[in-house]
């Protein structure tokens, strides 16, 4: 398997400084900032990166369960909302909350939700983050 990878370049001081953030391959590339990052400024910042890396992760996952199952989806959007909050150790990725809509043709909910719960528990990303964070899942079927 191939090793992927990412650059970040910071200039200047925490609060004053800033930064770039880029894929390996340039798929993504974003301006960050302190503001970005710790309020609400513009830019990105390495929790939305992280969203982004789940979001697309669980829906690839979540598609692989509902196609072995006999189910291929016509489409799964997953949002990612990824805590930071301050802990006693520090700033903290604490909780990442995984909302998904799925438009399966042929399913039945119970086998919905089993399916995103396998999901999750078997993302490559999930299985990283969820030692050090709780992780959430809001699974809707689309009727």
């Amino acid at each position: 398997m191939p090793i992927r990878t990412a650059t970040a370049r910071w200039q200047g001081t925490l609060t004053e400084g800033s930064g770039t953030i880029a894929t390996g391959k340039g798929g993504l590339q974003g301006n960050y900032s302190f503001k970005s990052r710790f309020e609400e400024g513009e830019g990105t910042n390495p929790e939305e990166l992280i969203a982004a890396a789940h979001s697309g992760c669980f829906s690839m996952a979540f598609s692989k369960q509902l196609s072995d199952a006999g189910f291929p989806p016509n489409a799964v959007v997953t949002n990612a909302n990824v805590h930071l909050d301050k802990t006693d150790a520090g700033m903290t990725v604490t909780r990442i909350d995984l909302v998904t809509t799925g438009d399966v043709p042929g399913i039945d909910e119970a086998q919905f939700q089993k399916l995103a719960e396998a999901a999750k528990a078997g993302c490559p990303i999930s299985r990283l983050l969820s030692p050090g964070a709780e992780i959430t899942l809001n699974a809707t079927l689309q009727a």
